[in-house]
């Protein structure tokens, strides 16, 4: 079952994905959560998370959500709001290179993929979903590398599977790869 309203948002590094993502949140006309996944390593990364912070309108709540994004979605989860998740990129490495450095065995790795799924695919919400499209390059050096773009790469496919719609920001700009079907 397709969710009702379920908008992926991919791009590259600085291609404007997260602004554009919070341009449709801000158009939705619903109370919006924003609910970042990323864990601020380093002072720099704290820079970025503030950059981030400070161009959201202030009426905006705010959920952090580095590893139990599925409980997250589902605790927020309204028919009345916009939820917007930004990113799976950082959810993804908090998950495979957790900052404790005791990454998540298969199993483990696989319940929580499998629970943002369902998450996605019950919720009621008005949900956009941000990530990096890495894979465009050369293959990586490196198992752990490697491991991480192709975890990836699944995850973008199986949301973008999920959602309604699917934008592809290349230098800014928005490319539409999937669009809602029409409704008679």
């Amino acid at each position: 079952m397709i969710p009702h309203d379920l908008t992926f948002v991919l791009g590259g590094a600085r291609s404007g994905k997260s602004a554009y993502a919070e341009r449709l949140a801000a158009d939705s006309g619903r109370p919006v959560t924003y609910i970042a996944t990323a864990h601020a390593a380093d002072a720099e990364f704290a820079r970025r998370i503030a950059h981030h912070r400070a161009r959201r309108p202030a009426s905006w709540g705010d959920a952090h959500a580095p590893v139990e994004l599925a409980d997250t979605l589902a605790r927020l989860d309204d028919p009345h709001v916009c939820l917007l998740v930004d990113c799976l990129t950082l959810w993804l490495a908090n998950l495979l290179c957790p900052a404790d450095g005791a990454p998540l065995d298969d199993a483990q790795y696989a319940a929580h993929v499998d629970a943002l799924d369902a998450a996605l695919r019950g919720a009621r919400a008005k949900v956009i979903v941000v990530s990096n499209e890495i894979g465009l390059g050369v293959v990586p050096l490196g198992e752990q590398t490697r491991r991480y773009v192709d975890e990836l790469g699944r995850l973008n496919q199986r949301v973008a599977a999920l959602a309604t719609r699917v934008t592809l920001l290349v230098a800014g700009l928005p490319v539409a790869i999937k669009a809602e079907p029409a409704r008679c």
